[in-house]
């Protein structure tokens, strides 16, 4: 069940965004003071939309927590360690690694490479550090996994 709130979570962790205004979500430039306290109130928003739904209600707190960091500097209620929920440190691991590798409107996607040396470097700071390397096993996992299907076409 647990895993199954997590992939939830995972794809609705920015539900919440649906209530900032789209000229902020796809400024193509630095947002400004103002622009990043509305954008910071997307995690708040996404638990109000998903917790009345009952079977969603678990998801709830991964979603409002997805923002916060492991040494407490982030939002919304400055969390840290294992404060944060654990589903919710799995989820920042998760975004963090999909919006380094993907397209954004102010930049092209970052390559695995360098998101694999960001993720580390955000160790007790941003990230868990053992979710951090469970994440880690998973992409290996998942490379050896695609070269094994790769080498059997050929």
């Amino acid at each position: 069940q647990i895993v199954r709130h997590i992939e939830y979570a995972a794809l609705m962790h920015d539900i919440g965004k649906i209530g900032i205004d789209d000229k902020i979500l796809n400024k193509a430039g630095k947002l400004t003071p103002d622009e990043m306290k509305i954008i910071r109130k997307h995690p708040a928003i996404g638990n109000r939309i998903i917790s009345p739904v009952a079977f969603l209600s678990p998801v709830a707190p991964m979603v409002l927590y997805h923002q916060e960091w492991y040494n407490g500097q982030g939002y919304p209620d400055g969390l840290s360690g294992e404060e944060i929920p654990l589903g919710a440190r799995i989820v920042a691991i998760i975004d963090a690694y999909d919006a380094m590798t993907s397209d954004r409107p102010y930049r092209k996607a970052l390559s695995k490479e360098y998101a694999i040396s960001e993720l580390r470097k955000g160790v007790n700071i941003q990230f868990d550090p053992k979710v951090v390397e469970a994440f880690l096993r998973v992409l290996d996992r998942e490379d050896k996994r695609q070269k094994e299907n790769s080498k059997e076409k050929i």
